[in-house]
């Protein structure tokens, strides 16, 4: 999606936080619907029941009959693509949504003359029932959007992002291949030796961040000051996300444009960010630093990085297996947990071979990814066949 930072004014704010309020509703009554569903029970009503049951729903409540229908439709719509895709095995059940949270609708049968602009740095955008609002036209509308979503985060922003499907990033044909280390310390390592970090909140962001944090526990629930500083909270948290998303797209692209084909490691992130807290009965062990190193992989946007390099880059991203990836010697092949010395140091305790430790990772996964190479103690992770080291002719028994 192309996202712009949208411009409305106080009414037309106050209309779209309206639309954002039927939407949510609708959106919860159809999880109401499906939440009472059990296996031997009538099936849920579908889209199409929905809609229905949607226009005597509005003859009934004037306050979504002041609202417009194409909101509320495409909220519906909306659900059943995400129930299709729960039962697709690719998401979670859809759930309940809470105001203030995720909050935004889609408008469809997009027209060309629904998107105007009005100067150099300022774009029109046409919603139902609320008018023209202004956006910040920070590049081209993208070619044939038919759809667009309108959006507010935490932090009180407004954005509008028209759905369209972008051409994948031509193969450059160099025939290079490279492999991308994902890490906490270092956020992304590349078998040329490149060291990259995504670009967080500055010290004195962080300091500021830890102040409102023991000002928010100090607040009351429900009261003013607690809403002002939970605004400011989600300020320095948003520009912390932009940041990352920023790192991702430049680093993506930088990637499918420069490779053939790109290896990284084929990471479980959700098994690896899940808490440590455990139950009463038995819990947990080293929580806290376990919660700190969740913290970081969700910072360095490991996911995210490798989502977006398989859509610029389709077919060109091969997943390795990470077993030994780091622990294996780039130079001579040898396992060893010894020869990382340290988190930034890896030292061949077989050859001497130095290199930095997330640097020789990337190589390993880069020759993998080449053929040149077996990971781990023998075998490609795809399942190819067993490398052994050559063994000395002995004499046939008499």
């Amino acid at each position: 999606m192309s996202r712009f930072r949208l411009q409305p004014t106080p009414a037309q704010e106050a209309a779209l936080a309206e639309h954002c309020a039927h939407a949510r509703h609708v959106w919860n009554l159809a999880v109401e619907q499906h939440a009472h569903w059990k296996p031997g029970r009538k099936m849920a009503p579908g889209f199409a029941e929905q809609c229905r049951q949607l226009t005597e729903a509005r003859a009934a409540s004037p306050w979504l009959a002041a609202g417009s229908v194409v909101v509320q439709q495409q909220a519906l719509k909306d659900f059943a693509q995400a129930m299709a895709n729960f039962f697709g095995g690719t998401h979670r059940r859809p759930t309940w949504r809470k105001r203030g949270r995720a909050e935004g609708f889609r408008i469809v049968a997009v027209k060309a003359g629904d998107v105007r602009r009005r100067s150099r740095n300022t774009g029109e955008v046409k919603i139902p029932k609320v008018g023209w609002v202004r956006f910040r036209w920070s590049r081209a509308i993208p070619d044939g959007a038919k759809s667009y979503r309108v959006t507010r985060d935490r932090a009180g922003r407004w954005h509008v992002a028209f759905a369209t499907v972008p051409q994948p990033i031509p193969v450059p044909g160099t025939g290079q291949v490279v492999g991308v280390d994902r890490g906490v310390a270092v956020s992304a390592a590349l078998s040329t030796g490149e060291l990259l970090n995504v670009r967080g909140l500055r010290d004195t962001e962080k300091a500021r961040l830890r102040r409102l944090l023991r000002k928010l526990a100090r607040a009351k629930r429900g009261s003013n000051r607690r809403t002002k500083v939970k605004t400011a909270i989600a300020r320095l948290k948003a520009r912390e996300a932009d940041r990352r998303k920023d790192w991702v797209e430049k680093t993506s692209t930088d990637l499918a444009r420069r490779f053939d084909v790109i290896a990284v490691e084929d990471l479980k992130i959700r098994n690896m960010t899940r808490t440590a807290r455990g139950t009463l009965d038995a819990p947990g062990r080293n929580v806290r630093q376990k919660a700190g190193l969740n913290r970081g992989i969700l910072a360095a946007g490991w996911g995210r990085l490798v989502q977006r390099l398989e859509q610029k880059a389709p077919g060109r991203v091969q997943k390795i297996n990470p077993r030994h990836t780091s622990q294996t010697c780039n130079a001579c092949k040898h396992v060893a947990s010894e020869s990382r010395e340290s988190q930034a140091l890896f030292l061949c305790v077989a050859c001497g071979h130095q290199d930095h430790a997330d640097v020789n990772a990337a190589k390993n996964m880069r020759d993998t990814a080449a053929g040149h190479a077996a990971a781990a103690r023998g075998g490609l992770p795809l399942g190819g066949p067993v490398n052994r080291e050559p063994q000395p002719d002995l004499p046939s028994a008499a």
